[in-house]
């Protein structure tokens, strides 16, 4: 069986930036045990596999080199820059998983994606674990959690810049990833994300963790249009806004690879 693979990077204007994704489009789902094994295969931070009902109706999944997760925010970008740029007349899509709802999602003239995602709020925590507060090289001023990840807070950018991580202590949070962030000048807020027990010791950009970055950062700033900076090695920009029980997080991607895996 031949199927066509599309590897776009996310979060990004520039290629070789942003965080990569891979984009596979069947009209029925592989087995369980083929999507891990391509996805294990692209060694990319996330693999999606996109099952088509209509021209703009899509049921999604995202599966990392490890294991299926329940939502990937660039990889639904890169999603929606393929099947936009297959038709350019389409102005909305919606995609739909299990863990997350449907999505609408639509663009703009100067390339601009936005997802419409559910408010996902971290929310403070009785008691910190220790492999947190040992597995990150700076104790942060404040920690909370959400259902993807425990949030660290930190008083500067520069503690975000030069964190350093024990992923061993990390893994053993599991199934929790760890998000560090701090207010930024030159942004509102600036992250990194480290996830060694789900996909990768560091993750280049994350879009669905800001569902819950963007709520806390609006309620700290006071506003609800905010710009978030994910301070990885090759970093990503994204804008986020805050809509009641929703928030739109929108970036760019670029086209890096189009062609056909065999299966």
């Amino acid at each position: 069986m031949e199927l066509e693979i599309n590897i776009i990077d996310a979060f990004t204007d520039t290629r070789f930036g942003g965080n990569s994704a891979a984009v596979i489009i069947t009209e029925q789902w592989l087995s369980n045990s083929q999507m891990q094994a391509i996805a294990t295969e692209n060694n990319l931070s996330e693999t999606a596999f996109l099952l088509k009902h209509s021209e703009k109706e899509f049921q999604i999944r995202w599966f990392s080199p490890m294991n299926e997760v329940d939502f990937c925010g660039h990889a639904t970008l890169a999603s929606a820059y393929v099947i936009f740029s297959k038709n350019p007349k389409l102005e909305t899509l919606y995609f739909s998983a299990e863990a997350v709802g449907e999505m609408q999602i639509t663009h703009s003239e100067d390339g601009e994606i936005a997802m419409d995602f559910p408010n996902r709020a971290p929310r403070p925590i009785e008691q910190v674990p220790r492999d947190l507060i040992d597995g990150l090289s700076k104790i942060p001023s404040e920690v909370l959690r959400n259902q993807q990840a425990y949030f660290a807070i930190y008083d500067t950018e520069e503690d975000v810049y030069q964190l350093q991580q024990n992923a061993g202590k990390l893994k053993r949070l599991a199934p929790y990833d760890v998000v560090v962030t701090a207010r930024s000048k030159k942004y509102d807020f600036v992250s990194r994300y480290f996830w060694p027990s789900n996909g990768g010791v560091e993750d280049p950009v994350t879009g669905s963790i800001h569902t819950g970055l963007a709520p806390y950062w609006a309620a700290q700033l006071d506003k609800s249009r905010l710009t978030a900076f994910q301070a990885s090695k090759r970093g990503g920009l994204l804008h986020c806004q805050l809509k009641g029980n929703r928030v739109v997080i929108s970036g760019k991607a670029v086209q890096y690879l189009k062609g056909t895996i065999e299966i």
